[in-house]
């Protein structure tokens, strides 16, 4: 059935010129590069954050614990309304917004205010993917599957750039000028987009389903909190808290489920999340987020841990990971109309298991922080193989859901890197070594990756654009 993302690509893409639409992409690169440092950025204000607001680490990283969290809500909600009120009025919404919560929350004077302020963020940021993904979808024409392609790039280049940004504020500025950084950008994309960015189809008018988006949106702020919860110190899983939100994670999940499958026209299509495909891709990008995302968080702390390494030395991993993501995503966006979605997925996810292997031996004949950044950086090739090909794999195979399934897909993605670091942490505060026990942790997640690799022949193949 012809839907409203393969209508606007053959009907909106040939009105609009080649140098157009560089500049549309540019817009919607330099929004994903924002929200890209923003993921990391925080983390080098930390101590002055804790310092001045005079608060504790744990509400201190709770700036951003509740980043993640709320983009793990917003994400596939932003990707149904970009659907129905079309991508670039969400666009707008969520850059105006994230803006001006980045205004705020330089001007915080307690840390429970920074917090709310940086959840609001979050509403603005993880609206934004699905959002420059509609936009994509519906103006690049037969070249959405390249352009879609290279957002991993633009998102590594913003995880190098965010820590370097952030020492700079700290250092010459103050921690506030971590979020005010982000004012002049959000209003220039505001600006360029009144300007540049066409008007896109609306699609669905039926009666917005309300009641299925707040489901929805409970149960995956109670198993969040569930799963966090985990991390923290002196947790456990039979404590109160654990359990009660557990629980409504669960009773609001199955009433979602049962809801869904009664509306004609469902809030989130239960095919996006279980139906011929889309099952195993949104399983292969849970363990994406395991292993990827998983590995980013901790990788740091295990050079430290380990091996005694200091910050800049445990950071500069991920400028190895990064690295090895921008030098091989071009050529992997180029290839992938001749590779097929199967093959890249099946050697990124390998690539997983030999960088995670490699984290967790001792290093051979090398210093402890070359070793360490030789598999970061197999690490990076991987994600860069990987990505391009288990995004435009569900993208092809229901077009007029593209933003829908970019914000799932960046759902399951962020829950899996959620899930990753509790449990870690939380076996990690128990630990007599946890420098050993991370290492161990490490062959785990490689040995379940390893096990998942006969699935991707369930990925349902294409070659060419889509």
């Amino acid at each position: 059935m012809p839907g409203v993302g393969r209508v606007a690509a053959t009907e909106v893409a040939p009105g609009i010129s080649a140098g157009r639409r560089r500049v549309m992409f540019l817009i919607v690169s330099i929004g994903l590069f924002v929200i890209a440092v923003d993921q990391t950025v925080v983390a080098t204000a930390l101590a002055a954050v804790q310092a001045d607001l005079d608060t504790g680490i744990n509400w201190a990283a709770w700036t951003i614990t509740v980043y993640s969290l709320g983009q793990v809500i917003v994400m596939p909600m932003a990707g149904r309304l970009s659907i129905r009120y079309g991508p670039r009025r969400i666009l707008l919404g969520a850059m105006t917004l994230f803006t001006v919560a980045s205004l705020c929350c330089g001007f915080a004077n307690s840390i429970e205010v920074l917090v709310l302020l940086r959840a609001v963020q979050a509403v603005g940021a993880g609206a934004l993917v699905p959002a420059a993904t509609g936009i994509v979808v519906a103006s690049f024409g037969d070249n959405r599957d390249r352009a879609l392609g290279m957002f991993n790039s633009i998102f590594s280049v913003g995880a190098i750039t965010g820590p370097l940004i952030g020492g700079l504020c700290v250092t010459f500025l103050s921690w506030r000028a971590v979020f005010w950084v982000n004012v002049p950008l959000g209003i220039l994309i505001v600006a360029l987009s009144l300007r540049y960015l066409p008007p896109t189809a609306s699609g669905e008018r039926q009666t917005f389903d309300a009641l299925g988006a707040l489901l929805f949106a409970l149960s995956m702020l109670g198993a969040m909190l569930a799963i966090t919860h985990l991390g923290g110190e002196g947790a456990s899983p039979l404590s109160p808290f654990f359990l009660a939100a557990a629980a409504s994670g669960l009773v609001l999940g199955v009433l979602f489920v049962l809801h869904a499958r009664r509306r004609a026209e469902p809030f989130i299509p239960l095919r996006l999340i279980h139906g011929k495909g889309f099952g195993v891709l949104n399983l292969i990008n849970t363990l994406y987020g395991v292993a990827a995302h998983g590995f980013s968080a901790l990788a740091p702390l295990y050079a430290q841990s380990r091996y005694g390494l200091s910050p800049l030395q445990g950071g500069t991993l991920l400028t190895s990971r990064a690295v090895g993501v921008v030098a091989v995503g071009g050529l992997a966006v180029l290839s992938l109309r001749r590779t097929g979605y199967r093959l890249p997925i099946l050697v990124g996810l390998a690539g997983f298991v030999v960088s995670l292997t490699l984290t967790a031996t001792s290093p051979s004949g090398l210093a402890p922080a070359h070793w360490l950044a030789m598999a970061a950086a197999v690490m990076g090739v991987a994600m860069g193989i990987t990505v391009p090909a288990s995004n435009n794999a569900g993208f092809h195979l229901a077009p007029d859901q593209a933003p829908a399934i970019a914000g799932l897909r960046g759902m399951f993605r962020q829950t899996g890197a959620i899930v990753t670091v509790s449990v870690a942490t939380a076996i990690l505060s128990r630990s007599a070594d946890p420098g050993v026990t991370q290492g161990v942790l490490f062959l785990v997640i490689a040995g379940v990756v390893l096990a998942a690799l006969p699935l991707v022949a369930l990925i349902p193949e294409h070659r060419g654009s889509w």
